[in-house]
């Protein structure tokens, strides 16, 4: 997979960077500067092409995931994860996913498939559409959780769907609203505000 690695400080926190659609590794490293410049950075380009535009995993239209590649792509993206921590020597724990859209949604994934791993996340724009039936346990998962009025993508019942998926599974949830399907300086800021008052 392609991926930058910006070290910044020795045993900081680490933010691994997921894109959305179309976009690559780079992407959202400027919002990681305005969260914390102390905080390193690993920037991750989806691997899957759509259109040729980069992904994370498959679908077979909008909102309609491709769940048997979710599930491949999403263990094949923690491994990655798994294995730069090492490289990098940094905990997998002490990362903070930030995600926008289709980067988002994969971070979901492996929050849901690797309870215990993640415990900070900023998901600008996600969207999960299913029933899960494990009751995974997120009480010490903190998340900061950017939604869509009028999203043409992200009907606002599948925001509030990604709402009770974590707090019914005891994260503390902080939400901010944004107009359409968009990551705006404003809610980028309110993020840092969320980061600033997260526990360290």
């Amino acid at each position: 997979m392609n991926y930058l690695y910006n070290e910044k400080k020795k045993g900081a926190p680490v933010f691994v960077l997921l894109h959305g659609t179309g976009g690559t590794e780079t992407d959202l490293v400027s919002l990681a500067e305005l969260l914390h410049p102390d905080y390193n950075v690993l920037g991750i380009r989806g691997n899957v092409q759509e259109n040729g535009m980069n992904r994370f995993f498959k679908r077979h239209g909008e909102g309609q995931y491709d769940w048997e590649d979710l599930e491949f792509r999403g263990n094949e993206l923690y491994e990655f994860i798994v294995k730069k921590s090492k490289e990098y020597d940094f905990k997998p724990e002490d990362a903070i996913l930030v995600g926008f859209s289709n980067g988002s949604n994969i971070a979901i994934h492996m929050m849901l498939k690797q309870p215990g791993t993640f415990k900070k996340a900023a998901l600008f724009a996600p969207l999960y559409p299913a029933d899960i039936a494990e009751t995974q346990d997120f009480s010490d998962v903190e998340v900061f959780l950017s939604l869509g009025e009028d999203d043409p993508i992200v009907p606002e019942s599948e925001s509030k769907r990604v709402i009770r998926l974590f707090e019914e599974r005891g994260a503390l949830v902080t939400t901010a609203w944004v107009t359409g399907h968009s990551l705006t300086q404003e809610v980028a800021l309110q993020a840092k505000n969320w980061l600033d008052s997260t526990h360290n």
